[in-house]
């Protein structure tokens, strides 16, 4: 190499450092092409790094999730014996993702879930008991304070990871789970809830902005073991209150919750966990599959009505909460029927969701005090069995 050529790139480099130390555009621009784990590690290297980092944060509102399926884990060669395939996809993608998780929704198929990171147990006679195994893995993988809901149910409903236009896909059998990421969203408030009948009181409904809240938008609530003896009345300390609410109430009955642990009460007691969704960007609305709806057609016709909502479709999700008596048998061996339908009406929208023991929800949209419903909605209302409650969440 010539003195000159050595010259010309020394120039160039000064020139170039010169531009990524003084120039807060460029430093800018280049970051919002760095995922947000490695934006917060360059974030240390300056003054100026540091503050144009801190403004690509604050645009990062866009929702995200991961997914994993007993399909896609055998098609990367994952191993079942290294755990739910879940966790293993998350702690690969989430080093891609660009935004700052706040809150972390994780659903899970109970009977390849063992609770443990890196062990895997299936007897389907007798379900281990979860570990702190994986919410200990989980908590290494989020950011410090980042609020994480772990749920495990009978059957998933899903998107696969990439792309909103993805189709959702029903399983009702085998290894499937996602989580779905939530940043800080300016008008939008995400608070999460845990009661047990140790803990639930009128005081802790109103500390979780389930009552008294005029800006209360969606709740999502997911129900454990309410089969217990007490689980009744339990659930119902909760159901009244909301039931009142102009709020959409969208949820079920599911297996159990291994984030966040359930040490205020007894192994076994009745529970619900959930999300209360505050705030003048948060539209909601939901419509019931009833026990009549029982064909491709008639459930395209049921999800078509969430077009009333007029709910834009960006930042949007979908959540599908099914009894487990429905899918593949209810629709005559065909499956993924109501997913299908979903897709078709929503094609540039991830759905998610469950196949559980009661489904919990009605016909509402919540936008401007705009509803469907003709009547108050009453508790006994919102409690169902052979439906679908097929949900939309917008945030922002």
């Amino acid at each position: 190499m010539t003195e000159n050529q050595e010259f010309s790139e020394s120039l160039q480099d000064s020139k170039a450092a010169y531009v990524l130390s003084n120039v807060a555009e460029v430093v800018e621009r280049i970051l919002t092409f760095v995922p947000t784990k490695s934006l917060l590690q360059v974030a240390s290297v300056c003054r100026l790094w540091r503050n144009c980092a801190r403004r690509v944060l604050r645009t990062q509102q866009q929702l995200s999730w991961v997914s994993s399926s007993s399909s896609s884990s055998s098609s990367s060669g994952a191993s079942s014996s290294q755990g739910h395939s879940l966790f293993s996809s998350l702690a690969k993608e989430v080093e891609k993702v660009f935004l700052q998780p706040r809150t972390v929704l994780t659903m899970v198929d109970d009977l390849t879930f063992s609770g443990k990171a890196c062990t895997y147990t299936h007897n389907k006679a007798k379900r281990s008991r979860y570990s702190s195994d994986t919410v200990e893995e989980l908590k290494q993988l989020f950011p410090k304070g980042c609020d994480i809901m772990g749920i495990t149910t009978p059957g998933v409903v899903l998107t696969r990871t990439g792309s909103c236009s993805n189709p959702p896909e029903e399983y009702q059998d085998g290894e499937a789970g996602f989580a779905l990421m939530f940043p800080s969203i300016e008008g939008v408030n995400i608070k999460p809830f845990h009661f047990c009948k140790k803990t639930i009181s009128p005081t802790a409904l109103k500390e979780a902005g389930l009552v008294d809240n005029s800006e209360l938008r969606v709740v999502l609530l997911f129900v454990y073991e309410a089969y217990k003896p007490g689980g009744a009345k339990f659930l119902n300390q909760i159901l009244e209150p909301l039931s009142k609410s102009k709020a959409v109430i969208a949820g079920g009955f599911v297996e159990n919750v291994f984030s966040p642990p359930s040490q205020c009460c007894s192994q076994g007691s009745c529970g619900v966990v959930g999300l209360a969704l505050s705030g003048s960007k948060v539209q909601g609305a939901s419509v019931l599959l009833d026990p009549h709806v029982s064909n491709a057609k008639a459930a395209e016709a049921t999800v078509r009505r969430l077009k009333a909502a007029k709910i834009p479709e960006k930042n949007t999700l979908g959540f599908m909460f099914a009894c487990l008596g429905r899918g593949r048998g209810y629709y005559n061996n065909q499956a993924n029927v109501e997913a299908d339908a979903f897709h078709k009406v929503f094609p540039n929208m991830p759905l998610f969701g469950f196949f559980g023991n009661g489904e919990i929800g009605c016909d509402r949209i919540i936008k401007e005090d705009y509803t469907l419903c003709d009547t108050e909605t009453d508790m006994d209302s919102l409690q169902h069995e052979y439906t679908t409650v097929m949900t939309l969440v917008h945030l922002g």
